[in-house]
Order: C-alpha cells, then structure tokens, then sequence
C-alpha cells in the first residue's frame, strides 16, 4: 500500500503558516499533528451566514474548518480534522459533525464527542459575524468537558 505524505510533511515543505496556539494536550489522540490551515494572524472569511443551516453545519475541507449553526444566530466553528487518528470530518448531520473513517461524532454545539473511538472533543475556534459573513479566527479555547 502506498502512504501519501503526511499534512505535516506538507505544510512544512510549503512554508504554510500554521496553527499551533492552544492545541497543547488536546491533539490527535494517535497522531502528532496539531496543525489546522486556518491563519493564527488574521480570520478567514468562510461563507455568508445564509449558508449555514440553522441545527446543522458545513465543512470546509480546504480550511480544514466546520462552522456550525446549533441554534438560530449562533454560530461556531471546529477543527475539521477529527481527533482519533486525524481523518477529514465530511458531514454534518443530525446535530453531530462525522467522521467517516472510524464513526467519532462531535457536537455542533460545543464540539463534544457524542460517539464514536474518539476521547477529544474537537477543536474550537473563534467566531466572528462580520457583515453577514462568517469569519472563523485561530482556536483559543477548547470544546466543554475539557
């Protein structure tokens, strides 16, 4: 079987500029990495909030980011690199953000694991509405639970 290189081995050979502020303890429970795309130094604009489903969610797997709407005018952003083994989630649905690679789910609310092998909840990062836009910001808190 042949193994593509790392996300590491990449963003380091790129000169990606990445996230390293407050992963600490809470990274891949298998994996050391602990970087996401999304820039420390400035937010990154995502989407318009109209497109963000109210009790659901969409990922952006370029940023490496999950924005969520858990409740009308609420929105939050995760990690879209789950923290088993460092899989893309690819789907929200039913209030959970899934993985498909071994089943951990996480909550839209607060990024909690609600199933699956994984102990870690997800990563969260700041939000900011900005002119109807969601701007997602460097992660400086974790999920509940922590």
């Amino acid at each position: 079987m042949t193994h593509s290189p790392t996300r590491r081995t990449v963003l380091l050979a790129t000169g990606a500029v990445t996230l390293t502020a407050g992963c600490g303890e809470y990274g891949n429970e298998n994996s050391d990495s602990g970087s996401s795309s999304v820039e420390a130094s400035a937010g990154t604009e995502l989407a318009k909030t109209s497109e963000i489903p109210v009790g659901g969610g969409k990922v952006f797997g370029d940023q490496e980011v999950v924005v969520t709407q858990p409740s009308k005018g609420r929105f939050e952003a995760f990690s879209a690199i789950c923290t088993h083994q460092g899989c893309p989630v690819n789907e929200v649905s039913d209030g959970r953000i899934m993985c498909p690679c071994h089943g951990s789910m996480f909550s839209i609310k607060d990024g909690s694991v609600v199933g699956g092998p994984t102990t870690y909840p997800a990563r969260v990062f700041d939000v900011r509405i900005r002119d109807g836009q969601v701007e997602v910001r460097a992660a400086t808190k974790q999920a509940a639970g922590d």
